[in-house]
Parts: structure tokens; C-alpha cells; sequence
């Protein structure tokens, strides 16, 4: 992919290619209000009662998990892309909790590319986002398609 803060068309994002875009580290108080907001389940909002369930203790919604990595996405290259928004996600998985003190990292892997059939300035992009914590575990995929203007010619 092109460096520097050079706009991204369709063209530079290349099937295979694999590109860190950030890492955060979730804390308890930021699971907490998330979670009250959005996921209000006793295993994301109340640390106690969250000893007692499958997870055996607090655990980030797996939404949370998902806006941390849009909001990534967004500083790494879609803020400074030709980005002309997306048709949807195919696929979220959460494989593994993320707990308090986990500090998550997350990458994008370019899956397919092509011109769309119906409009001749745009492009297609299929990505997979995936979030690493701090033990190499894959605890997050989300696969979906990205729509980004081609590159205008000279």
C-alpha cells in the first residue's frame, strides 16, 4: 500500500497484502461503560457477578471489540482514503475473551479486489480485520467489503 499521507484509491489495496493498523489496551472501567451503554450483560457491566459465568470473569462485548477496531481502521486508512463506504460485513467471530489489562492488536488482510460491474469509478475491497491480543490468540475476524474510487487518470 502507498505510504504517507498520499490518498488511497481502490488500485493500492493489493489481494494478500497484510497491514498492522493499531493495537489498544482495554481497561476494566472502559469495558464497564461501554457495556452500559451499548451491551448490558452482567459478564461485560459488573465485575462480580461476572466471576460466576462461562467466562469466569469480565469480558469486553464483542461490539466494543469491533468499534475499537473501526475506530483504528479509520486512523490507519480509511480517513485518508477515497473510501466510498461499505455494502456490509459477511462475517463477525468472537473466538476468545478480551479481558481487562488485554492489549489487542489489529490487522487487515486484503482477501479480493475487483472494479464494480455498475459503476465504472469504483472499486471493491474484501477484507478480513483480525484482533491478536497480547498472547498471539485471534480473538476477533471480521470479514466484509469496502467501496473506494478508483484512481482518476491523468
Amino acid at each position: 500500500m502507498t505510504g504517507g499521507s498520499e490518498l488511497l484509491y481502490w488500485e493500492d489495496f493489493r489481494p494478500g497484502e497484510v497491514v498492522e493498523i493499531g493495537r489498544h489496551t482495554f481497561t476494566e472501567s472502559e469495558i464497564v461503560a461501554f457495556a452500559e451503554q451499548f451491551d448490558p450483560q452482567p459478564f461485560h457491566t459488573d465485575p462480580v457477578a461476572a466471576r460466576d459465568t462461562f467466562f469466569g470473569g469480565l469480558i469486553a462485548s464483542g461490539w466494543h471489540t469491533c468499534a475499537i477496531g473501526m475506530r483504528l481502521m479509520v486512523q490507519a486508512y480509511i480517513g485518508r482514503s477515497a473510501s466510498a463506504g461499505s455494502p456490509g460485513v459477511d462475517n463477525i467471530r468472537w473466538l476468545g475473551p478480551v479481558r481487562p489489562g488485554d492489549t489487542v492488536s489489529y490487522r487487515r488482510v486484503i482477501l479480493e479486489s475487483r472494479p464494480s460491474d455498475s459503476r465504472p469509478g469504483i472499486g471493491l475491497v474484501r477484507s478480513r480485520s483480525e484482533a491478536i491480543n497480547q498472547r498471539g490468540e485471534i480473538v476477533m475476524t471480521m470479514d466484509g467489503w469496502g467501496l473506494f474510487r478508483r484512481r482518476p487518470t491523468p
